[in-house]
């Protein structure tokens, strides 16, 4: 559109040429013009003034306002429709390379964008907040927020910097690095609750935060987070928002201890010696969504003394079929845990045993079988902390058929234990039966096997996101040997089938061959009895013609009668001569019709006389002899037509 804009006023038609003047000016419309037409007939910001423009939207070469209006020829040559069309025109896209300190930011923004906007965007990249930003490098000094892109004249692309004088910069990039290393180990965590003198040793990432940890504690100990008291948190803890790494606790391992406050603190106002946050955790944010999901009710809280919520059941008893409780076990995992779980097989577990076992050897997979309790304190940790984790996700997704189950109520229970025996046996159900409700969730590790199926591992809850993996890594390894054991038979038994396809392929095509070429021989025999046949009844025709010919031809006349005679010598193809007389009166169809009856018919060959040569069988047959001028006697010949 600049292009167009520029030849428009400038009535210059080579469009390198064109492109080559606004290179120079930065794609600056209003400079390009101006570098092209002398001053006195160029576009003075004062042309636009009427148009309701403010003179200093335009650059360099801007004057003031009452600088002389341009001359007639300058409006001949420039038309105001065009530079109407040059201020309305479609907003500039601008570059901006961000530099701080160590980091460099890239920004694309409409020339109709402000300098806040680009803070914005800085906000967000660089996670410093919009106050204590100073963007500098403007070629017109500083701007303010609220300045529009459009009124600085910017070049296309740009360079700035960010200065924060009230932010203390990073003692060094090294530490930098160790804290993101940090963040991304695991730190395992024991838990001590002193009053059920239970210890639990869970496995955190370094990203997790205070708060979810004491969340997860309150998961398994039923002590809500606002109730928890805690020893053995680092002094550097001073907010529940901070992630493990940068808390200061110990690596790889480290010890804790929670218990239930014996009275709740006051609201609001605390003692100015109780400073100590690590000990009592005043998590004002998470009263209600403690009181709900642990049996605290809300309710109760405010004095109204009803009943509790609970969860929805991860699977109803009374599901049709085994799909739609597949179906509801997903959406609920889901609503409870998050998107980012296993892919659960919908349908039944025969469907699922099909779809992992008794396939391609190279596309069988392991069957993961998980068996959900909620009435078990470990499944809320297992789900979100093992099962979830990004890294078993994949895994499973690779190398595992996934197929779910909850086995809270006593009817899903028996309806698993009744499609284990039929699929696995009655052993696999004896060995679920034998798990206490406390070892729950399972998860049933299920290789195929040409006989039967085989459980290969089953992982209890009370596990960490490494031994899970090494587990399940494990299990793989022995379906691995196993499926290539596999793949090799399937392999030499798909060479055998293959040789043995090929036999049968050139056994049919040798038979095929073998017939078409009897009937091809049955069929050009029956062809040469036809011809037989024809040629035979054709001979015989031909001499049953030739016999009444003969019969018909008169009488030959005597050499001396009264009547004039003309005596003919015939000779054939074969080199024979016929010889004969006929009456001068005779026509000459007897002619034809004695040639004819000596096996020359006149379809097939004609008369010629020596000289001069004549063609006689293209006479009249009604002319008589004489006036065929065949008296007293001729020498003719038979020649065979074409």
């Amino acid at each position: 559109m600049i292009l167009a804009d520029f030849q428009a006023c400038t009535g210059i038609d080579n469009i390198a040429e064109a492109i080559a003047l606004l290179e120079l000016n930065n794609w600056d419309l209003v400079a390009a013009i101006n570098g092209v037409i002398p001053q006195e007939n160029g576009i003075l910001p004062s042309n636009f003034s009427s148009e309701g423009t403010q003179t200093s939207g335009f650059g360099p070469h801007s004057q003031p306002t009452g600088a002389t209006p341009p001359s007639s020829s300058a409006s001949a040559f420039c038309p105001v429709p065009p530079l109407r069309h040059i201020i309305e025109r479609q907003p500039r896209m601008l570059n901006f390379r961000v530099e701080y300190r160590q980091r460099c930011v890239e920004v694309v923004l409409e020339d109709a964008s402000t300098v806040g906007e680009i803070k914005q965007i800085l906000e967000t990249e660089l996670q410093i907040p919009m106050s204590k930003m100073q963007l500098k490098g403007w070629k017109t000094g500083d701007v303010s927020d609220s300045t529009v892109l459009r009124s600085l004249h910017l070049p296309k692309n740009n360079s700035l910097y960010v200065l924060t004088p009230d932010i203390a910069p990073a003692a060094s990039t090294s530490q930098n690095s160790a804290l993101q290393e940090s963040l991304n180990q695991n730190f395992l965590l024991v838990v001590s609750h002193r009053e059920a003198q239970r210890d639990y040793s869970l496995n955190f990432p370094g990203s997790r935060t205070v708060q979810e940890v004491k969340r997860n504690i309150s998961d398994l100990t039923n002590i809500p987070v606002r109730h928890q008291q805690w020893e053995g948190w680092p002094a550097t803890v001073t907010d529940d928002s901070m992630t493990l790494a940068a808390s200061g606790i110990s690596y790889p391992c480290h010890h804790l201890s929670v218990c239930r406050r014996a009275s709740p603190a006051p609201p609001r106002e605390q003692p100015e010696e109780c400073t100590d946050v690590h000990m009592v955790s005043d998590s004002e944010g998470d009263d209600f969504e403690d009181a709900s999901e642990f049996g605290v009710d809300e309710a109760e809280m405010f004095g109204m003394g009803t009943s509790g919520c609970r969860k929805s059941p991860m699977m109803p008893e009374n599901a049709e079929n085994e799909g739609d409780a597949l179906m509801h076990f997903t959406a609920e995992f889901s609503a409870r845990y998050g998107d980012c779980h296993p892919v659960f097989f919908i349908g039944s577990l025969e469907a699922a045993s099909q779809e992992a076992f008794y396939g391609k050897a190279r596309d069988r997979k392991l069957l993961a079988i998980y068996l959900h309790n909620d009435e078990s304190v470990l499944a809320n940790v297992f789900c979100s902390q093992m099962l979830c984790a990004e890294s078993i996700v994949s895994y499973l997704s690779q190398n595992f058929i996934t197929w779910a189950w909850d086995v809270t109520k006593e009817a899903n229970k028996a309806r698993l234990l009744t499609m284990c025996t039929r699929h696995f046996g009655s052993v696999v159900a004896q060995t679920i039966r034998t798990y206490k409700t406390d070892q729950f969730p399972l998860l049933l590790i299920v290789m195929g096997k040409r006989a039967s199926n085989e459980v290969l591992n089953v992982i209890q809850g009370n596990t960490t996101v490494d031994e899970l993996m090494m587990r399940l890594m494990g299990a793989t390894e022995i379906f691995t040997a196993q499926q290539q054991e596999d793949i090799r038979d399937e392999d030499e038994r798909e060479a055998r089938e293959m040789v043995k396809r090929e036999q049968d392929e050139a056994y049919r095509l040798s038979l095929e061959a073998d017939r078409r070429k009897r009937e091809a021989q049955e069929r050009e025999e029956a062809e040469q009895v036809r011809l037989e046949q024809i040629r035979k009844e054709q001979e015989e025709e031909r001499e049953a013609i030739r016999l009444s010919l003969e019969q018909a031809l008169p009488p030959e006349p005597e050499e001396e009668g009264v009547e004039p005679v003309s005596k003919l010598r015939i000779r054939t193809p074969s080199g024979e001569f016929l010889e004969r007389r006929f009456l001068g009166s005779c026509k000459l169809q007897v002619l034809f019709d004695f040639v004819a009856s000596k096996g020359y018919p006149q379809e097939e060959f004609k008369l010629l006389t020596t000289f001069p040569r004549r063609n006689i069988t293209q006479l009249d047959p009604a002319w008589t002899f004489l006036e065929a001028k065949l008296f007293p006697q001729e020498t003719l010949f038979l020649e065979a037509k074409e």
